[in-house]
This record gives structure tokens, sequence and C-alpha cells, in this order.
């Protein structure tokens, strides 16, 4: 896969600093601990993967929405928390050290993986490993989205071949907008003056009935029900950078040059492309990130690299709301595990979930082994005060997943097999907590699943699936399987 400038994915350097930089949130669990841990995940991988078993349904309810929203879910506590296994799939013939894996998508009968050149659906089926479709694209993902519809149907930007000058500088210039039921490819599009369009700086929303993309020297929206575009920006002294999506449809515009750039931040009416309203982000801040559109948060970088502060605004003005200071914070925003800024991370904060009147961050890891890994922290958006805290565990770091409704979905790594992983809800409000699955994972691979910055953790329809965002092969058996999605489900009553 040619990666196109800025630099090749494939420079060792950066693979190996961003592989130390996974690392250290895993670094309390050394010596005796690591020895407590491995011992227990063997015991904990026996008693996952059993054979057969019938699984008690926990559905979603439904939230009433039109086919083309973005979905929204509502969970609901399972009869039995007692998890076991509802999809494994492994990857076969790696032909390379690693093979990317930048999507994982999940309905009440499939999980859907977005992997190298290719999408594939797999049926929630305990002790299986059924394919239920598989879709081979035109080249390789560049820019994901972590929604889909309401219907089930979410797009992708890919890379295709490109002949003469162009070819093996790693354009990806094709949308292509799938039925994730089917797997069935509904259009796909050739977006326009998209020569510089990167797997480094490419970005993909979904909003009510349009699908936006913008890669920093244009942009274009489509139509989601005939692929017909809507509108599109080209190069200027201002760029889109890349778009939020779901209930409204925020972008991203830098001015200026690297150095002296300037950024703000607009809602737009998704059918136009036209502002409705503008917020001018303080000058000298390096970098902004859009966790949520509806409503509005930033996430912004201001004199380091790393984000400083979360900025609320108003949905209906875009008047600010409140300054929540992330010292001691780590939401995480651009750490998608890869060896660089890939796929599309404008609106991707793995430590932090947004909520209609709450979000939720997770702290910074402890240094004591005798306290908390790490909590959630629930903050007020129209304030900025703290509204609650949900704390870990001695080596049980916590990680939000989703909001649901009013409550938020935690995930609780395991650390033995008395203490099990879990999905747990959480009501900031009354602080109430109610499980919703305890299982192990599979021996080797619960440091690398149960990291938000290695591994992709999705909770949809009473289950749990995680799936790595680089699959690297074995160096003793580089021809053997590497485990691509795996997801547990409620096992219900036994006899």
């Amino acid at each position: 896969m040619s990666f196109g400038p800025p630099p090749s994915v494939y420079t060792e350097s950066a693979r190996s600093a961003d592989r130390t930089r996974a690392r250290r949130r895993r670094h309390l669990l050394g010596g005796a601990a690591a020895v407590m841990v491995a011992a227990a995940l063997v015991a904990g991988a026996v008693a996952l993967w059993p054979s057969s078993g019938d699984g008690a349904k926990n559905a979603a309810a439904a939230v009433r929405q039109a086919p083309d929203e973005v979905r929204e879910t509502h969970e609901t506590a399972p009869a039995s928390p007692e998890g076991e296994p509802a999809v494994r799939h492994d990857e076969d013939k790696l032909t390379a050290d690693t093979r990317y894996g930048p999507g994982l998508w999940a309905t009440d009968k499939l999980a859907v993986r977005g992997v190298a050149t290719r999408l594939e659906g797999y049926r929630i089926a305990p002790g299986q490993d059924d394919t239920a479709w598989s879709l081979q694209l035109d080249g390789h993902l560049c820019a994901v989205s972590r929604d889909m519809t309401a219907d089930h149907r979410t797009a992708v930007v890919i890379q295709p071949p490109h002949p003469g000058a162009a070819a093996g500088k790693g354009i990806c210039d094709q949308v292509v907008f799938v039925d994730l039921d089917t797997g069935k490819k509904l259009w796909q599009r050739k977006m326009p003056g998209a020569d510089f369009a990167y797997v480094t700086n490419t970005d993909l929303a979904l909003t009510k009935g349009v699908v936006a993309v913008a890669w920093g020297h244009g942009s274009v929206a489509y139509d989601m029900a005939s692929g017909k575009k809507l509108w599109n920006t080209s190069t200027g002294a201002c760029q889109d950078q890349g778009y939020a999506g779901g209930r409204a449809l925020l972008v991203l515009v830098k001015c200026g040059q690297s150095g002296d750039e300037t950024y703000r931040v607009q809602k737009l009416d998704a059918r136009t492309g036209k502002p409705r309203w503008t917020y001018q982000v303080s000058k000298g801040v390096q970098g902004v990130y859009l966790p949520s559109a509806d409503p509005p948060v930033l996430a912004v970088e201001a004199g380091d690299i790393d984000v400083t502060d979360l900025i609320t605004l108003d949905g209906t003005n875009g008047h600010q709301r409140a300054t929540i200071s992330m010292s001691g914070y780590e939401p995480l925003c651009g750490s998608t595990g890869f060896s660089g800024p890939f796929f599309g991370v404008l609106d991707k904060c793995p430590g932090l979930v947004v909520g209609r009147e709450r979000l939720y961050v997770m702290s910074k890891e402890s240094d004591e082994i005798d306290e908390p890994a790490n909590r959630v922290v629930a903050f007020d958006i129209q304030k900025g005060t703290m509204a609650g805290k949900f704390e870990g565990r001695p080596f049980q770091n916590v990680v939000p997943l989703r909001v649901d409704g009013d409550g938020l979905i935690l995930y609780r790594r395991s650390i033995d097999e008395v203490q099990p992983a879990s999905v747990v809800a959480w009501n900031s409000r009354t602080d109430k907590e109610t499980p919703y699955l305890f299982f192990h994972l599979p021996e080797g691979g619960e440091g690398a699943l149960s990291d938000p910055e290695q591994s992709q953790i999705v909770y949809e329809h009473g289950h749990v699936f995680f799936a790595a965002r680089e699959m690297e092969r074995d160096g003793k058996r580089p021809k053997g399987p590497v485990l691509s999605v795996l997801g547990v489900g409620p096992a219900g009553s036994k006899h």
C-alpha cells in the first residue's frame, strides 16, 4: 500500500516509536503482576471459549430514527452478565509483517471489519468463524467513519491504482458507500480535485443523508441515496481539514501556513455546505480535533503537542460554553495506534465519549500499585464542572466506550480469573453501576485488545467486539493466523 507523502508508514523508526508509545499504557503490568495476569489469562481463556451454547439475546432497543440518520441505539441489561464467545475471525496469509485494519462496525446480527483492501461481515454465531459476506474494494482503505446509518450503511475512502504520473503516489480519491447487512456496494464516486488526498490527511464523516470527505486541499459531499455530489470546495487561503458528523455536521477550517496557522470551526448545512455559525479558535493553538458535532466539543492543543483543553460550544449559535483542562487526563485524540495519523483521526478520541449533557474522559494512569489504575470522569457540558467519576481498580483500567441515553457504557480490563474483564453501564447522576458482561480474553491477547490505542472496542446490541488496529505476524509462526476480530455476548441461563 502506498500512503503517499507525507512520509511512508513503512519507516521502521516510526513503527518502533509507535509501539513504544502504545506500550506506555501497560507499563504497570510488570514483574509479579505480569506473572499473575499471564496465569489468570490461561485459565480465563479456557473458561471463555466453549464449543457451543445458546446465548440469551440482548437486543438494543430501537431509537426512532429516519433510515438515513446516523444510528443511535439504547442498550438493556442482559438476563445474566455471564459472557460467551460470539465472534472470532483470524487473518490468514499475512504477506507483510503488518496488515492494517482500520474499521469495525456492529449490528444485531453482524460484526463488520475493514482490513487492507476489503470489508467483511461475520455472523454473530457462538463457537463459529462464520463469514456472511466479503466485499473486495478497488484499493486499500484510506479513511473510515466510526458511524453507520440507522439502516446499517456506511462509507469508506479507498486508494485505487492510478496509471501514468499518479502511479505509486498513494492518492485516496474514491469514496464507496456500502450496505453493511449484505456487503453490497451501493455506489462509488471519484472525488473531484483529490490529487493531494492521502491516508495521512483524509477524513470522512456521515450525517443525515450526507457523506462528507475532506483532505486539507479540498472537500466534497454526496447524497447518500443517489451518490450525487451536493457541493465541494477547492484550494484556497483557507481549507477544510475534516468533519465531525452524527446529528450535525461540523467542519474544521485551517487558514495560513504552518507555524502561522489559525483555525475556525463551523456548523454547516449538510445539503449545501453553507455555514450556520462560526467559532474562531484562539491564536496559538497548534491543533484541533472534533470529538463531537452535537453537542459541539473541540479538543485543542494549546502550546503543546497533546490535547490541553476541551471547549464546549452552544449548538445553536456556536458561542463558547465552557473550557475543561485536560491536565491529568488522556482523551487520546489522534492516538489510533497506527504509525501515524492514518485513516482519518479528526473526530476520533478513544479516551473521550460525549453525550448530550455530559462528556466522559479517561484519566492518566496512576503509578501507585495499590490505587485504581485510572478512572473515567464525567463533566457537565454546559458548566465544564466535574459531575462524577468511575474508579478503575489496581491494574484494571477503565475505558469509556459509548453513551447510552443519560448513561455511559465502559470496559474494565481483567487481571485474574477472580476479577474478569467486564462491560458495565454507569449512571453518573446516581453513581449506579450495572454489569452487562463478565468474561476473559484469550491468552496472550488481553493487553493489546484492552488498549484503546491499539484496539477498536465497540459495544452494540449486548455484545462487545475487539479488533486490532494493526495485525502483526508472529515471528515464530510467520505463516500462522492472526486474530482480527473477537466478540463476546451474553451466555444466558444454561441447564
